[in-house]
């Protein structure tokens, strides 16, 4: 099952969602932003946008604040998602 992180009203109104979603094992840990149609991929180990399109510069900072305030919720919830590939762990590809 999915994880949804709660967002600040402001972020939902304008219909921002952050989540962790079911089947991505084998990816890099991270949280996927999404605000309507728009996608982006969040890595919980290097706190940072995996993906250039869309730019995420358009990600509100609302949702970006969110992510670095609740890092450790996100980190949590990853690892007991898929504890065969846990945040803490070193992965040659990253």
């Amino acid at each position: 099952m999915p994880y949804e992180l709660p967002m600040p009203s402001r972020a939902r109104a304008q219909g921002w969602k952050v989540k962790i979603r079911d089947k991505e094992r084998l990816e890099p840990p991270h949280a996927t932003v999404l605000r309507r149609m728009d996608v982006w991929r969040w890595n919980l180990r290097t706190r940072s946008f995996m993906d250039a399109d869309p730019h995420p510069r358009e990600v509100s900072d609302d949702v970006l604040e969110a992510l670095m305030d609740q890092h450790t919720v996100l980190c949590m919830q990853w690892d007991n998602m898929y504890p065969e590939n846990p945040v803490s762990a070193e992965h040659d590809d990253d």
